[in-house]
């Protein structure tokens, strides 16, 4: 079978390609329970680089490794606290990321000429397998051209980058739909570097500890850009209470208006809405997809009613800061 620049079912004999593409320094997109990845041997910086290439993505920016055992941490990282293990047996497989200070033979490529080092092993039977046949560490940033959308669907990735990934695994739409948690654990003062499905207060049960959260931080990571999981679209973020007023206006400034709304009921004169769920879990794994759809309408601006600023909704008011600007009319 040729697999060159084709979506495929990932069955047990394609994934067995996809280990070998991977041996062979080239990229497969790979589904995981958050977004779909692209993935490289991280221990071939000729093959992580091609990953920066195919995103137009900055070389400094590190990538997040995927493994396949809690054991394998030790391959990568060095100065592993006790309570990183918990964390691990714990929340893995799932969407948390760890940071640790890395070995000296991990390619400055893959940590983006840091001394720190991501590691995740991801919850989907898909990456999984593939892990294993491949036995090593998989570098897999989302599938996207660099700041745009994170595809949730092997189709996304396809439209991103089409050509440029040799093997595209199809498992599905992806469960959760947005990216992992990221800790770091490799200082001092252990810091939430990136929201996402588990929570603060899950992590902090485990640490017995109160966890610093923000950008003031000098480990760089996936997701810290102030622009990024943004539609070509212009988008606007509007507080829920001043939607319809904000709409009212702009509807005699502006053509055609993408609508994401979460508890904004539309008139039946406006065309391009997409109706959000009110619960976050499934808001979440909606996002990118309502927010490719729109995007690829060709409208004016987007405009995306905000969610709750609740701790469950923390994960999905980060991913819209970013892809979005305050409106303010």
């Amino acid at each position: 079978m040729s697999a060159n620049n084709h979506i495929v079912m990932a069955d047990e004999s394609v994934i067995v390609e996809a280990a070998l593409l991977l041996k062979q320094g080239r990229l497969v997109a790979l589904p995981t329970e958050t977004v779909y990845g692209l993935g490289a041997d991280a221990s071939n910086p000729e093959a992580v680089k091609q990953i920066f290439s195919a995103k137009g993505r900055p070389e400094n920016h590190p990538l997040i490794v995927h493994i396949g055992s809690v054991e394998q941490i030790h391959d990568w990282a060095v100065n592993v606290p006790d309570v990183a293990l918990q964390l691990a047996n714990l929340f893995w497989p799932g969407p948390l990321t760890l940071i640790f200070k890395k070995r000296p033979e991990v390619p400055m490529a893959v940590t983006g000429g840091q001394d720190t080092i991501a590691l995740r092993i991801p919850n989907n039977p898909v990456a999984l397998s593939l892990l294993k046949d491949f036995g090593g560490g998989i570098a897999a940033p989302s599938a996207n051209r660099f700041k745009h959308i994170s595809p949730t669907s092997a189709k996304h990735v396809l439209e991103e980058l089409g050509s440029a990934v040799d093997l595209i695994l199809d498992g599905g739409p992806c469960l959760l739909g947005v990216e992992s948690t990221i800790l770091d654990l490799s200082g001092e003062h252990y810091r939430l570097l990136r929201p996402g499905h588990i929570s603060v207060s899950e992590l902090e049960a485990v640490l017995k500890t109160k966890l610093s959260t923000g950008n003031a931080s000098s480990v760089r990571t996936s997701g810290m850009m102030a622009v990024h999981y943004a539609p070509l679209t212009p988008a606007y973020l509007c507080a829920s209470e001043g939607f319809p007023e904000t709409l009212d206006k702009l509807a005699k400034m502006i053509k055609t208006v993408g609508i994401l709304a979460y508890k904004y009921q539309p008139s039946s004169k406006q065309e391009h809405v997409i109706d959000m769920p009110e619960q976050s879990a499934e808001y979440a794994q909606s996002l990118y997809a309502a927010l490719r759809e729109l995007d690829q309408l060709k409208l004016d601006i987007i405009l995306v009613e905000q969610p709750p600023e609740t701790e469950s909704w923390r994960a999905i008011n980060d991913r819209l800061g970013k892809a979005t600007v305050l409106i303010d009319i």
